[in-house]
């Protein structure tokens, strides 16, 4: 099928997915034109989604988020925007009731609907149902073909901004099916069910693995929940304040300036604010309804710790999950309706979607892209403008890197790098008696 060409203007940037990282840098740009008179940044993002969304698939009604809403897309950047939380509340005449709530923490429901708030003032930029499927230099800017509505278009951009978000992360060979699901669908298959599970497995031992065990087993109040983890308990996250300093846009820096060596150890050190730990208070609330169900003796939620998935065989209707307790060896059926692997995510693969872009871009020796401070891929001089990256930065960046936390000040850095950038090349241009 081949591409027409757009007979839109080169754009100063174009985004590549459309969640809470290019939301954020759509939002620094809007800002930004407001006092730029005539010389705006113009941009342009493309989301393969049909409307913005979060993460639907884990909000689960009760659920908070783990970050202040001070973490919002704007307000560690500019704290007068009209695009922050607050600003949110006010405009849905909720503030005083969220004031009287007293937490930091509104529920994942309340701050996606925050989002799809903020995205909706800036709908004129952003095109849904778009799918990028090609990005490609030619001359002086970049040439990105996206596929809408069966048809391929190719707009212009002189620089990038990938956001491709994250994906599933699954144990190896593992196989999703119609009772084999991963976390993210949690709630877009729920309601396909014809029938109640009996007994559900559920693999994980961080925060989605908890969310999606509570929720399970008080959503089906006749089945048996087995939660499945190679600790011998959940752990809880550290959020005390020195800790939390990781997330702090100041580290971002000290990690960016340190040594692979001292990198490594800062990552190992913090990873239990973040990885594979779940909120204090919902590891208290399993354990109470566990302990009482004992005293009940009517035990339906089953915490399968020490163990390990050994094998998994589909089957009409469910599977068959063996699993493995480790300290003994000995191994265990569980004839399961339903199993939900809660194994985490990962970035997506930036490589695929950068094709002939990728080799003119650096690459360390554990093939990862390398990257500068301000997120700009380091490439050839060959390429006619910048790539740049939101996610999948955490080797150069630090833990922030697909986080929340920093949104909002990363989101302002690039912005301000695609200002400088755009001054010095027309500086340039002018010194040239062009």
């Amino acid at each position: 099928m081949s591409a027409a060409l757009n007979q839109e203007k080169v754009h100063d940037v174009l985004g590549i997915g459309f969640g809470p990282s290019n939301l954020a840098l759509a939002i620094a740009l809007e800002e930004h034109n407001r006092t730029a008179g005539n010389d705006p940044i113009d941009g342009v993002f493309f989301e393969r989604q049909a409307s913005f969304g979060w993460h639907r698939g884990m909000l689960i009604e009760g659920t908070t988020m783990q970050v202040s809403y001070l973490k919002d897309l704007v307000t560690m950047r500019n704290p007068a925007s009209d695009f922050s939380f607050l600003s949110y509340l006010h405009a849905k005449d909720r503030l005083a009731d969220f004031i009287n709530h007293k937490t930091l923490f509104p529920t994942r429901v309340e701050y996606h609907d925050y989002l799809e708030w903020a995205a909706g003032r800036l709908d004129d930029v952003v095109r849904y149902d778009s799918e990028v499927v090609e990005v490609k230099p030619v001359e002086e800017h970049f040439e990105v073909v996206v596929r809408h509505g069966g048809q391929l278009a190719v707009h212009r951009a002189h620089n990038i901004v990938m956001a491709v978000g994250l994906e599933a992360s699954l144990p190896e060979g593992a196989e999703l099916g119609d009772r084999v699901w991963h976390n993210l669908d949690l709630m877009h298959r729920v309601p396909e069910l014809t029938d109640q599970p009996k007994r559900c497995v559920v693999i994980g031992a961080g925060q989605s693995a908890a969310e999606v065990t509570d929720y399970l087993h008080r959503t089906f109040a006749d089945a048996e929940v087995c939660a499945v983890f190679g600790r011998y308990g959940y752990s809880p996250a550290d959020d005390s304040p020195f800790a939390n300093r990781i997330f702090d846009p100041q580290a971002v820096d000290d990690f960016y300036a340190s040594s692979p060596e001292v990198r490594a150890k800062l990552m190992d050190y913090h990873r239990n604010t973040n990885y594979s730990v779940v909120d204090l208070e919902l590891i208290e609330e399993l354990y109470s309804r566990s302990y009482q169900e004992k005293v009940r003796g009517a035990e339906r939620l089953r915490i399968l710790n020490a163990s390990r998935l050994v094998d998994v065989d589909t089957r009409p209707g469910g599977a068959e999950v063996t699993v493995e307790f480790q300290p003994t060896g000995e191994c265990s059926v569980l004839d399961a309706d339903l199993l939900v692997y809660a194994t985490g995510c990962r970035p997506r693969d930036p490589y695929t979607l950068l094709g002939e872009l990728a080799r003119h871009c650096e690459w360390d020796e554990q093939g990862s892209l390398q990257v500068e401070r301000d997120y700009r891929v380091r490439t050839t001089g060959e390429l006619p403008g910048a790539v740049y990256l939101q996610g999948g930065t955490e080797h150069t960046h630090g833990i922030t890197s697909s986080l929340l936390s920093n949104g909002a000040v990363r989101a302002g850095e690039i912005r301000d790098s695609l200002v400088a950038r755009r001054k010095a090349h027309t500086h340039d241009y002018a010194l040239s008696g062009s």
